[in-house]
């Protein structure tokens, strides 16, 4: 099937893989996993014919249907079921010799067509893509829609869609999960488990590696390394090997005591509740993952916060939301330091606004927030990524914390992030988005929080910086309210689960398997009540009811038109505003600039960049603002 023969791949000068030798056959589900930055990216378009190697070769049977995520969406004005559909290339082209001989009334051809039509499922396929769509996270109707009304993230779901709508004899999937909440999770999960081509896939999730995969290829030094098994036999292997170098024996079993000191301590206070079994059950398996982290760059821990106020915070009967209407209503919390909390909920139910809630950055429509006098909150949110000074480098991002901090100790505690070396001094403007994410984390950790909220704080993140997040947050004395695809996370740092759902937070009695179950029960449930043929009348509809559900989504279409405009508006001034930033943080790399003499052009360059931040900053709130009221008016249709 996929033949890659003393294959060696540069970027520039650096080399990223050297005399691989590997032979993928049909039917089998790889995962390709290894660090940021170690070329698993580049190894996918040298398959997919865009990169060439710099020796050897890699050689695909012509006849092979290849499928891959596009990682841009044209600004397509035809419905996503039309854009989804458009991954199934046979059945557009069929299609359209089918049109044309309609124009040219040649019936042989017509009966040749619609038999082909009918072999490859032609007849189901709208049906199929519309399942595809919502189980990507999109709601009813939502399939009417023009491309052009969805956001950059759910764009890419639809473009994973049309990666799954393609008949393909091999599937590339490069991060998949980056752009999903947990319900999708769960269901990409299942529909990979059923895909009957050969399967290549890029994660950073081992749960969706250890359901998926059967072998596991490592890129590690230039090198790659082939396991059979998933990702949890991965792990084991690479563990036992890791042992066997005495080199790395001694650190290994430190941090194998520390982590079994931890799972005793965790089992002496575990109730018979099923969530704290599953922590304990994960814990437990930590033990065997440590060993094959062993070597990870990342060691780091939460220093212990100035005071530990009781309660840290307290909703009492809070209501949030958009405009007038509460999304949520009721909120009841009392957060005490040692809470550990998961946020469970389906895309859309309030999830993030409660997190802003809680965070402050959300105000009340009813109810009271009372915080600590003593809080100390980190908030852990994807837009604060983009709130970096990108001209500034990790350690001045520290000193500009804790002026008085000696540099070496800054550079110390960075070096448990990864920032090491010349990277620790170096402008983070170029950094990829998970150096970017380890950056805020090693910012939000310094501050000395006794609160974390952390709303999808893997996103980005290798294996091994998620392993690591996991094991310092086992030591977090604070309380920890979390919101994560990532059930190893959740199941290894949280203790107690929380389900947003219809407008109210309720307690979830169970773990993550339970709530696998709930969202199947409830995905069956709206299945019986939508429509089987993608979105069409069923027959017993009369012709009326048929013309006023048509008028009706019509009129939600126009209603919410200005909105969408202006979020659409909102976007092309902030990739406006970024493309200006982005040359003016290349003007200030140039260390010319920084000579006596052209001082005053400096300083008006840092101007410039000061009021380009503090617009962008303006333009990223005001999108927020409108893409939740969007969300929210989309929800109530």
């Amino acid at each position: 099937m996929l033949n890659l023969v003393d294959l060696s791949l540069r970027r520039g000068r650096e080399l990223l893989l050297a005399e691989a030798t590997v032979t993928i056959h049909a039917g089998e589900r790889v995962g390709l996993v290894g660090a940021n930055g170690t070329g698993k990216s580049s190894l996918f378009a040298l398959i997919r014919g865009e990169l060439s190697a710099d020796q050897g070769h890699c050689s695909l049977p012509d006849s092979l249907v290849l499928a891959h995520v596009a990682q841009h969406t044209p600004a397509d004005d035809r419905p996503a079921l039309d854009y989804v559909l458009d991954g199934d290339a046979e059945l557009r082209r069929i299609e359209q010799q089918i049109a044309d001989a309609e124009a040219n009334g040649d019936g042989n051809r017509l009966g040749e067509l619609h038999g082909r039509l009918e072999q490859i499922g032609g007849y189901s396929a709208r049906a199929r893509a519309a399942q595809l769509i919502h189980g990507l996270g999109f709601e009813p109707g939502d399939e009417f829609r023009p491309v052009t009304d969805f956001s950059g993230g759910w764009r890419m779901r639809l473009n994973l869609g049309q990666a799954l709508m393609c008949r393909s004899d091999i599937l590339l999937l490069d991060e998949p999960t980056n752009h999903l909440d947990l319900d999708a999770v769960l269901w990409l999960q299942d529909w990979l488990r059923g895909y009957p081509g050969t399967l290549l896939l890029i994660s950073h999730d081992r749960d969706v590696l250890d359901a998926v995969c059967d072998r596991i290829l490592h890129l590690e030094h230039q090198r790659l390394h082939d396991y059979s098994g998933n990702y949890s036999e991965f792990e084991r292997q690479r563990g036992e090997q890791l042992r066997q170098q005495q080199a790395a024996h001694e650190k290994q079993q430190r941090e194998m005591a520390h982590m079994q000191d931890f799972v005793r301590r965790f089992r002496a206070k575990a109730t018979k509740a099923r969530q704290a079994q599953s922590r304990l059950k994960a814990l437990e398996r930590m033990e065997t993952i440590a060993a094959a982290h062993i070597d990870s760059p990342f060691r780091f821990g939460f220093r212990t916060p100035a005071a530990l106020p009781r309660p840290l915070m307290v909703l009492r009967d809070a209501a949030v939301g958009y405009g007038e209407k509460p999304l949520l209503r009721g909120l009841n919390m009392n957060l005490q330091p040692g809470e550990r909390i998961g946020l469970l909920g389906r895309n859309g139910a309030g999830k993030t606004t409660l997190m802003r809630l809680l965070a402050g950055e959300q105000p009340l429509l009813g109810g009271e927030r009372t915080p600590a006098q003593q809080l100390a909150m980190g908030y852990f949110a994807q837009h604060q990524l983009e709130q970096l000074d990108p001209a500034a480098s990790p350690l001045l991002h520290l000193q500009r914390l804790d002026p008085r901090a000696r540099d070496q100790e800054l550079r110390n505690f960075l070096g448990g992030f990864g920032f090491q070396g010349d990277m620790a001094t170096t402008a983070c403007a170029p950094f990829s988005g998970g150096e970017k994410a380890r950056l805020v984390l090693a910012i939000l950790v310094y501050r000395r929080p006794n609160l974390l909220l952390l709303d999808e704080p893997t996103n980005h993140l290798d294996l091994d910086m998620r392993q690591a997040l996991s094991v310092a947050l086992q030591e977090f004395d604070g309380a920890l309210v979390v919101i994560a695809h990532d059930r190893h996370l959740l199941r290894t740092t949280t203790d107690r689960l929380l389900l947003v759902s219809e407008g109210r937070l309720t307690e979830f009695e169970g773990d993550l398997d339970d709530y696998a179950r709930w969202l199947a029960d409830a995905r069956r449930g709206a299945s019986t009540n939508a429509n089987a043929n993608a979105g069409k009348v069923p027959a017993t509809a009369s012709a009326g009811e048929r013309r006023e559900r048509r008028k009706q989504a019509a009129q939600r279409r126009k209603e919410l038109a200005p909105l969408r405009q202006a979020v659409q508006k909102l976007e092309r001034e902030q990739q406006k505003l970024s493309e200006q930033q982005n040359a003016l943080n290349t003007r200030l790399a140039d260390t010319a600039l920084y000579d006596a003499e052209r001082a005053e052009e400096l300083q008006d360059l840092l101007r410039q960049q000061g009021e380009l931040q503090q617009r962008l900053e303006q333009i990223e709130q005001a999108w927020m603002e409108r893409m939740q009221h969007l969300e929210q008016a989309e929800g109530e249709i």
